[in-house]
């Protein structure tokens, strides 16, 4: 994507969100990265019956950059691609090839995040997105934070799975 006017905090929160998601960053590990190399079981695997696991995580992270995404762009709920919303219980049965298609919304939940954020205009950072206490500055910074925040607890969960095992 090629922005017409290129702006210095608009450059900066494509970089942070990136950071968070899947380039690299001095904090260490993001979100793409914490889920690099594991399996359906691994990620499917639960400290206790009643926590999320990283799948869940996962698909929770999606949802998410799909909803800031809609914020952005002002369009109606009711498109994200699963049925339900914040929290998407999973698996019913651990499959490979379940696992690569919810990664594989992860990644377009980003991408599309992302080519909303390249279209804002510096005008648009302290505006309130319809029905959010939050500017569009403070809500795209914060994508980028929940990114970091569920990557430590997937970095927390693959440790207690391997101590577990």
């Amino acid at each position: 994507m090629k922005r017409s006017e290129s702006s210095g905090t608009i450059e900066a929160l494509l970089q942070t969100i990136d950071e968070s998601y899947n380039q690299h960053a001095w904090h260490g590990v993001n979100l793409r990265g914490s889920i690099r190399g594991l399996t359906a079981k691994q990620a499917a695997w639960r400290p206790s019956p009643v926590r999320h696991n990283i799948w869940e995580i996962v698909l929770h992270c999606a949802y998410w950059k799909y909803v800031v995404r809609r914020k952005l762009l002002g369009e109606r709920k009711g498109s994200f691609p699963l049925k339900g919303s914040n929290w998407f219980v999973r698996p019913n049965v651990t499959s490979e090839k379940a696992w690569r298609t919810d990664i594989e919304l992860l990644e377009l939940s980003h991408e599309l995040l992302r080519e909303a954020v390249v279209e804002l205009k510096d005008s648009d950072l302290k505006r309130h997105p319809s029905g959010s206490k939050w500017t569009t500055l403070q809500t795209v910074s914060g994508i980028a934070s929940h990114d970091v925040y569920h990557a430590g607890q997937i970095q927390l969960l693959k440790r207690l799975q391997k101590e577990r095992s």
